[in-house]
């Protein structure tokens, strides 16, 4: 077993999904079978959508704590080639404050509250408890790296655990809310439908639709995957029978917007939806 396994174990045996990196601080890429989206995942590897695929693709999605995948034969192919360890600190319910340089560090000893602390080669990686959104080059030297990213395992730090503060939340929030444009225009066709209609009222797709919005808006991590499921359970309970509109699709559209999405990611997570219902 190698050395990088036996950490992988380690950690999730208490919960911290681990991934293997390969040169450059890189995940693997996707395989053949999931090129392009071809699984139903995205192209940049940041939804797994419905993949199954045994191998450790789709970047931070392949983080897993099932000892079993780790130490399955495509697993262990990936561990022997990789250079280190990484993990999905909002799979671990944490968020990684990563300092770059002096400056930051600086920064961050005169304005954020004490919690882990983790050396780097050129910094530190400050850790908290609560998962948030990630974002790079929040200001000079500062990344932060909570859901959908990963970041590379450096041993456990020293110090204990803080919660999440808000100034570390507030580092990703490009505008406020007062002067946030309103959401693009979407324009997408509905569905041609054609089957017999199972709704006996409008009320029963209103309902429906107000859920997925709410599903959406309560997200506090995994976004991406969040609206694609959503979108999924959508189209498998109403998207034969020709009720969907255009105001029902805008409406997930926005609801996936307003959490960040952009109008392009909402078309492929539709686009992908469609194709793995077969409509």
């Amino acid at each position: 077993m190698s050395a990088h396994l036996r950490t992988a174990l380690s950690l999730a045996a208490v919960g911290v999904p681990p991934l293997p990196l390969r040169a450059g601080k890189m995940p693997f890429g996707n395989c053949r079978a999931c090129a392009d989206g071809a699984c139903g995942g995205r192209p940049h590897m940041r939804n797994p959508g419905p993949c199954q695929c045994p191998a450790p693709c789709h970047a931070w999605a392949a983080a897993t704590t099932d000892p079993r995948t780790l130490s399955s034969p495509a697993w262990v192919l990936a561990w022997r080639q990789a250079v280190a360890v990484a993990y999905h600190p909002g799979g671990a319910g944490v968020t990684v404050v990563d300092l770059d340089d002096a400056a930051a560090l600086a920064w961050a000893r005169t304005t954020l509250p004490t919690t882990r602390t983790v050396p780097t080669t050129r910094g530190e990686h400050w850790i908290y408890q609560g998962v948030m959104q990630s974002a790079n080059a929040v200001r000079p030297g500062v990344d932060v790296k909570s859901s959908m990213q990963y970041a590379r395992w450096l041993g456990p730090g020293t110090g204990a655990l803080t919660a999440l503060p808000d100034v570390v939340r507030a580092l990703t929030v490009k505008e406020s809310a007062a002067v946030r444009p309103a959401p693009q225009a979407i324009t997408v066709p509905a569905l041609a439908g054609g089957g017999e209609c199972r709704h006996r009222t409008p009320a029963y797709l209103d309902r429906g639709i107000a859920m997925a919005e709410q599903r959406i808006t309560e997200a506090s991590s995994a976004v991406h995957a969040t609206v694609y499921r959503t979108f999924l359970a959508v189209l498998s309970t109403h998207g034969r029978c020709g009720c969907l509109t255009d105001t029902h699709i805008a409406r997930l559209f926005t609801a996936a917007q307003a959490k960040g999405e952009s109008p392009r990611h909402c078309t492929d997570a539709w686009t992908n939806a469609r194709t793995t219902l077969g409509l």
